[in-house]
């Protein structure tokens, strides 16, 4: 295949997408210090969360409630915002973006210090706190996970059952064949994509990098890699497992008229058979057997169908990490927030979350991980700046969902292409790319 060179607009995209959002005035380089005495900490803190749910229904201000016990001269404000991303992309720009925020995914992590206080030093708060490399620079981290995800498949129990399936599948072709049994004897979507959705397609399938090689350093790689796609590479083969469920005709017919909400509760009730997703997705989908009527014991949790040396591995990520505001008047009470919600409030153990304190077990949703001797790999985030910026240049865009939706659209006879072909072409976008930013 013949090389294609970056366009100048191209490189000069990947640039400023590396070098953050601009415009929100230099770090004030104050750190944000927890006060001593709970009660002497004071202020008006605005949060900013992604969980509208939660604002709705009240929860949020039962947290804040149960915060206010203890820190009786802090209020706590929350703004829940719908396009998340986005809106804080465009706040950013100003001054004004809260006091406690969920780092958007968009900001350079060589950019965090321009735009959040520092917690404390990196391989100090290591002893306590999981996932710390994620927002380290320069030895300071900037931000505490708000829980951790463990990657795996959620699927009906009952519904494999009736399939005659009892064991989990150790290998792609017999996760492929344990499907085909699915769909002949229960009439059910063995797999459902969420393709209209876009995310299930990005975050669940990526995160998954590291499961398949059981390598915590597998995402790091991608930032020296030519041909992340060669054969038998984490990225091969999850993305081949995934073309072959669809081109097997195992997932959903139409995958355009695919729905996130729908899904829970067709997954609930057995007519979906698995998906893959987080931890995390465990209680949505036992709350959604709840409400129509089902048995939430129904709802399993299993690790990708791959084994090293005889053993299931999965990897396990930070998910949003809390941060402050370098602007904020507060920086004190908003840092007692942050503690308080990571150590008290309980939030991670109820999500079916990783706690980001070293000293929490992990939440029930994972007891068949523990039963199962599956190994947890804490991926690495250490080269994540330079494997974003290798991703932006080459435009594949390892954590949106377009490149895995033409995938699809290829396996499905929507696109033409081959599997191989589109494996070349994604090789050849990264290489070109990496090449060009010096890696």
């Amino acid at each position: 295949m013949r090389k294609k060179p970056l366009s100048a607009a191209l490189l000069a995209t990947a640039m400023l997408t590396v070098a953050g959002c601009g415009g929100g005035g230099g770090s004030t380089g104050e750190a944000a210090t927890a006060p001593s005495d709970p009660g002497k900490a004071s202020g008006t803190i605005t949060v900013l969360t992604n969980r509208t749910d939660l604002v709705q229904d009240g929860t949020m201000k039962k947290y804040a409630a149960e915060f206010k016990k203890t820190h009786p001269k802090v209020t706590v404000k929350f703004q829940g915002i719908t396009d998340y991303e986005g809106e804080v992309k465009i706040r950013m720009n100003t001054e004004n973006y809260g006091d406690v925020l969920l780092i958007p995914s968009v900001i350079a992590k060589g950019d965090y210090p321009k735009f959040f206080a520092p917690l404390g030093d990196t391989k100090e708060m290591a002893r306590s706190y999981r996932f710390t490399g994620k927002t380290d620079v320069k030895g300071k981290t900037y931000g505490i996970a708000n829980f951790g995800t463990v990657n795996g498949l959620v699927y009906n129990k009952a519904v494999w059952k009736k399939a005659g399936i009892t064991d989990w599948p150790t290998t792609p072709a017999q996760f492929l064949d344990d499907l085909k049994k699915v769909r002949a004897k229960t009439g059910a979507t063995p797999y459902y994509t969420n393709f209209k959705d876009g995310w299930p397609l990005s975050s669940p399938w990526t995160n998954s990098i590291g499961s398949v090689s059981c390598d915590a350093n597998a995402s790091d790689a991608l930032a020296t890699s030519d041909k992340p796609w060669t054969k038998g590479s984490d990225l091969n083969v999850l993305d081949t497992l995934l073309y072959d469920i669809v081109h097997d005709k195992l997932s959903e017919k139409d995958p355009t008229t695919t729905n996130w909400e729908t899904s829970k509760t067709d997954l609930a009730k057995g007519e979906i058979g698995s998906m893959l997703l987080g931890s995390w997705a465990v209680n949505q989908m036992r709350d959604a057997a709840k409400k129509a009527g089902r048995n939430p014991d129904d709802i399993g949790f299993m690790p990708v169908p791959v084994q090293k040396d005889g053993k299931f591995c999965a990897t396990m990520l930070s998910d949003y990490q809390l941060a402050v505001n370098t602007h904020s008047k507060n920086k004190s009470a908003a840092r007692a927030w942050i503690d308080w919600f990571t150590e008290e409030s309980g939030f991670a153990a109820k999500e079916g979350g990783v706690s980001a304190l070293t000293s929490m077990g992990y939440p029930d949703v994972l007891k068949p991980y523990e039963d199962n001797d599956v190994k947890l790999i804490e991926r690495s985030e250490a080269k994540t700046e330079q494997v974003n910026a290798i991703d932006n240049a080459s435009e594949i865009g390892l954590a949106k969902q377009d490149y895995r939706q033409k995938l699809i659209d290829i396996a499905r006879g929507a696109q033409k292409g081959s599997l191989a072909d589109y494996f070349d072409d994604l090789d050849e976008r990264w290489d070109d790319a990496a090449s060009a930013a010096g890696h």
